[in-house]
């Protein structure tokens, strides 16, 4: 029959050809399937049985799509409009967007919504079950979805079966011409003018319907004549491009049996509609095993051929998969499971696919991966965290160079951002964390996470970069793959971090992990041995290196995951569990290498090795990649600085830095270019020292929330000048759920000014927070710090006010990082300020900056010992910067007393005088303090020295009695008791 239907003549007749099929094909099968005729069933089906409470509308491109930001688990959870009008989340913060076509709505699934998962249509129904229809449902759906895949997955060299052959033999042909993404419209029609000879006319029919459909019939006749058009149609299209147009033969009757295929998969739709149990019936039979043979299911089947198949035919199983397995909980899991299974060899078909992912089978991850319940069983009976990068690896090992790391010089741009596409995935996963831990799923996780570690592994040091002399570059290196990758990660780090956080026990171990993986990286010999340097009587021992003329790369994920889990272990009191002893100097080594190449491409050392380098460094520090580049090398060094003895810290940042010997009295080049370097780079290492002390709005290093962090980042944002909220947003950094925190803190913060007759609105800062501005706040740029000072003096300057712009005393560190202050009144410290107030106070003009003594933080040691203080007695008080400030030779306040003097920093004139009057204050105050704590001590010395006094009085007396009574023994034994109990009671009194 469908021989003779479809494909028999040579000019086809839609309307008559549907005619015949519904008469002759469906109503047949719909006899069979209701055992009756199929109107009277289906009204009998009907009145037995409810709708789903799924809605399951599959959205076509370019459809209106609505998401609740306050209820949806993550952003790809949606509604159609129909459902989201009658839901409670039209009265809700919502986003509106046009689908990218093949997702379907999410009305009904309890997973998918925080509150409000029904619409008022779709409220929970039940299933009946009629057993004899459903059996004769499912005999039928077996025979008809085999025959559907058959065709959809056939080869141009297979043999028609027997069965399937037409009663009276046809030679007839087709040359079917497929879609691609490699040629453009005006190519495919060029191509088939000059092989069909057809008008120009025909050939833009033809290829409109291509490009709608994904193949069309080009040519009908002899096996011969279609090979010669498929001849001409590649090597006409190759000679326009380097991929010929994909161009098969097939049989007439082939091209009948697969139209036929795509109507029946439109009517399986419509019928597993009727009821669940048609669609659990289909279910069942996609999914069953075939045990005749290893071939795996008949859904799986499908979906390894997708990346063969057309257009038109992918939509329909698409559609398919959406309607039926994805609409119930247990064959969604199931189909899951296959998917995971499968989930290497889709994505390696993907990646030489020619087609968008929006109509690649791949694209079902986000319907699966972001159901916390699936992502979680997936996880503990599919591992599938460990299939997802496994398959990132393997796509990715033909990048790795000798030393297993990452190298993407002749990366191919689109293949690596199909692969890219798969970061997607583990994302999905890692949504939701788990609030309960079973021992399967911490096993599996923990074996994900390894796997994971290996990833990083060859990011870790990848595409370093040595500092180029003499000449320019010649080719400037690619760096563009690598922080993709980085981007890519972003969000996944963050989340494997919140993951670990949940269970004490899995923290400590990925911690152990990460540092045992960190430790296999590290193991690199250096150059030369380790050295003994020496500064103001203390010693440091450690290997020299310098970023100069080593090596050096700015990616090290390792290094700032373990910073991550440290501060987390600590944040949750895990970290008295750790036994482990660390080098914390080996531990920040590399991060604060990255922070010095950072400095040096600032101090403009590295101009000959071209933009690559600035293009880098401009991300390492930009809010799309800071807090898991720049961000957490600063908090690492903050580990290292709580755990260090600070002098030898600070005297490790000024070796890598390189100016140990310009801080060591043993540089006495008088080169120019050599001194503006020295100080570029002093301005630089004071900057990171600010940070290192000052920078503690991260939870786990100070008692700090995420919101109390967005409003400190909104509040600097809007002192550089009042902003849209479109600025402000792209000022924030972005959750996994693209959320920047904005809205809960903005009111707070700021006031909104309404826009004018033309131009916006604006945001500015309230003035109660503007005491809360930091002229070194560290995530702005060197443009953003200027205008940001400019903006605030200049304010100051309206109110009446000096123009210094004080630090804002900052929040107090968690005790794990409390010994950071001590950097502030160790001996280095005061060594470094001394040598950079000295070279001012000389004004000699080559070795000193006004930016260096900008950044002196004389105010953060002087508030910090305030704030001790204020918080303790004095001798409870071991932070003792004013004293060591004020003795040792130079006092550095004298010093700065020398520096108001000097014409060239009238600017910073306002600030030395506001230093000055807290350190005397401070200085008063500790003195008043100590001369009241010593008259308390000699108060305290003569009470201890009367009260021993009169103890010692007290037992001569009471010896003195005792003898008097021996002496005078007869006359007490006729003395009543009660008087010598009177007496006795009368001298212990005295």
């Amino acid at each position: 029959q469908v021989p003779q239907i479809f494909c028999l003549k040579k000019e086809s007749n839609p309307q008559e050809e549907e005619e015949l099929m519904q008469s002759q094909l469906l109503h047949p099968l719909e006899c069979f399937l209701f055992g009756e005729d199929p109107q009277e069933g289906l009204d009998k089906l009907k009145q037995g049985c409810t709708s789903s409470q799924l809605c399951g509308r599959v959205f076509k491109e370019g459809e209106t799509v609505y998401s609740c930001r306050d209820c949806a688990i993550d952003p790809t959870c949606v509604m159609c409009m129909d459902c989201f009008q009658g839901s409670v989340h039209k009265s809700h913060r919502y986003k509106m967007h046009a689908s990218s076509g093949g997702g379907f709505c999410d009305c009904g699934d309890v997973e998918a919504w925080k509150i409000g998962p029904c619409c008022t249509k779709h409220d929970p129904g039940a299933a009946t079950s009629m057993v004899t229809l459903y059996e004769r449902a499912e005999k039928l759906f077996r025979g008809l979805l085999h025959y559907i895949t058959d065709f959809l997955v056939w080869e141009e060299n297979f043999e028609l079966p027997a069965e399937l052959q037409p009663c009276t033999k046809d030679n007839a042909y087709y040359c079917v011409l497929y879609n691609d993404e490699h040629h453009l419209y005006d190519h495919v029609i060029y191509t088939l003018q000059r092989s069909l000879n057809c008008n120009e006319a025909e050939a833009q029919t033809h290829t409109a319907l291509i490009d709608k459909e994904g193949r069309r019939a080009v040519k009908r006749g002899t096996l011969r004549s279609c090979q010669q058009a498929t001849d001409l149609i590649r090597s006409n299209s190759e000679h326009i491009s380097l991929h010929p147009l994909r161009v098969e033969i097939l049989h007439a009757t082939v091209m009948a049996h697969q139209t036929f295929a795509l109507r029946l998969g439109s009517w399986f739709q419509k019928i597993i509609s009727y009821t669940v149990g048609f669609r659990q019936a289909f279910c069942q039979v996609a999914l069953e095993m075939d045990t005749d043979s290893d071939r795996p299911c008949l859904i799986s089947r499908l979906m390894l051929h997708d990346a063969r198949m057309f257009k038109g035919a992918r939509k329909i199983v698409h559609e398919l998969i959406f309607c039926s397995m994805l609409m119930e909980t247990e064959f969604k899991r199931l189909f899951a499971l296959e998917f995971t299974k499968h989930f290497k060899q889709l994505q390696k078909d993907f990646i030489h696919d020619d087609h968008e992912r929006s109509i690649s089978i791949t694209a079902l991850s986000v319907q699966i991966f972001t159901v916390p319940t699936l992502a979680r069983q997936l996880i503990e009976e599919a591992n599938v965290i460990k299939v997802i990068v496994d398959t990132l690896l393997e796509l990715l090992h033909e990048h790795l160079d000798a030393n297993n790391r990452f190298f993407f010089l002749g990366y191919s741009s689109d293949k690596f951002s199909r692969i890219q596409v798969i970061f997607h995935d583990l994302r999905y996963i890692l949504i939701s964390k788990p609030s309960i831990w079973t021992e399967e799923l911490q096993t599996q996780f923990m074996e994900g996470f390894k796997v994971f570690l290996n990833l990083l592994k060859c990011m870790q040091g990848m595409e370093e970069v040595k500092r180029q002399f003499g000449q320019h570059i010649a080719v400037e290196p690619e760096w563009e793959a690598g922080f993709s990758l980085q981007i890519q990660l972003r969000h996944i780090l963050l989340m494997f971090q919140d993951w670990c956080s949940s269970n004490d026990e899995i923290l400590l171990l990925a911690f152990k992990e990460c540092h045992k993986v960190l430790m296999q990286c590290n193991n690199q010999p250096f150059q030369r041995e380790a050295a003994d340097y020496y500064m103001c009587k203390h010693i440091l021992h450690v290997h020299p290196y310098k970023v100069s003329q080593q090596p050096v790369s700015i990616h090290l994920p390792i290094s700032r995951l373990l910073a991550g889990l440290y501060v987390l272990l600590c944040r949750t009191g895990a970290i008295k569990h750790l036994h482990e002893s660390l080098d914390y100097a080996q531990l920040s080594e590399h991060a604060l290498r990255c922070v010095v190449l950072a400095a040096q491409v600032s101090a403009e050392m590295w101009r000959r090795n071209g933009l690559s380098l600035v293009s880098q460094v401009y991300y390492y520090q930009d809010v799309k990649c800071r807090d898991e580049m720049y961000d957490k090398d600063i908090l690492m060094l903050q580990i290292a600085a709580s755990k260090m003895d600070s002098n030898h810290f600070l005297m490790l940042i000024l070796l890598r830095f390189e100016l140990f010997d310009y801080f060591n009295e043993n540089c006495s080049s008088k080169d120019q270019d050599e001194l503006l370097q020295c100080n570029r780079l002093t301005e630089e290492m004071l900057y990171l020292l600010i940070a290192v002390v000052g920078e503690r709005y991260v939870p786990g290093v100070s008692k700090v929330t995420k919101e109390d962090v967005t409003m400190r980042e909104v509040i600097h944002l809007l002192c550089i000048e009042p902003m849209a909220h479109s600025s402000l947003v792209k000022g924030l950094p972005e959750n996994e759920c693209h959320e920047t925190g904005l809205e809960t803190v903005i009111s707070k913060v700021a006031t909104f000014k309404k826009p004018g007759v033309s131009g916006h609105g604006l945001y500015e800062v309230k003035k109660e927070h503007l005491v809360e501005f930091n002229p070194f706040f560290y995530h702005y740029s060197r443009s953003q710090h200027s205008k940001a000072e400019e903006s605030q003096k200049r304010r100051r300057a309206q109110e009446s006010n000096d123009k210094a712009l004080c630090p804002p005393v900052p929040p107090a560190f968690c005790p794990a990082f409390s010994n950071i202050v001590r950097l502030l009144c160790c001996d280095i410290f005061i060594h470094i300020l001394r040598r950079v107030l000295q070279r001012a106070a000389e004004d000699r003009a080559s070795h000193w900056t006004e930016a260096m003594i900008q950044r002196v933080r004389i105010t953060s040691a002087l508030l910090e010992e305030k704030m001790q203080l204020e918080d303790s007695a004095v001798e409870e008080v071991a932070f003792d910067f004013s004293l060591k400030a004020y003795k040792h030779g130079k006092s550095v306040f004298l010093l700065l007393s020398k520096i108001k003097a000097v014409p060239s920093l009238e600017a910073q004139k306002d600030m030395v005088k506001w230093v000055l009057q807290v350190s005397l204050k401070g200085m008063s105050d500790l003195l008043f303090q100590s001369v009241q704590d010593k008259e308390k001590a000699e108060r305290k010395r003569k009470a201890e020295a009367a009260k021993l006094h009169r103890q010692k009085i007290m037992a001569q007396m009471s010896a003195m009695q005792k003898n008097f009574i021996e002496s005078n023994k007869m006359l007490y034994d006729n003395m009543p008791e009660s008087v010598m109990q009177e007496e006795s009671t009368t001298v212990t009194e005295r």
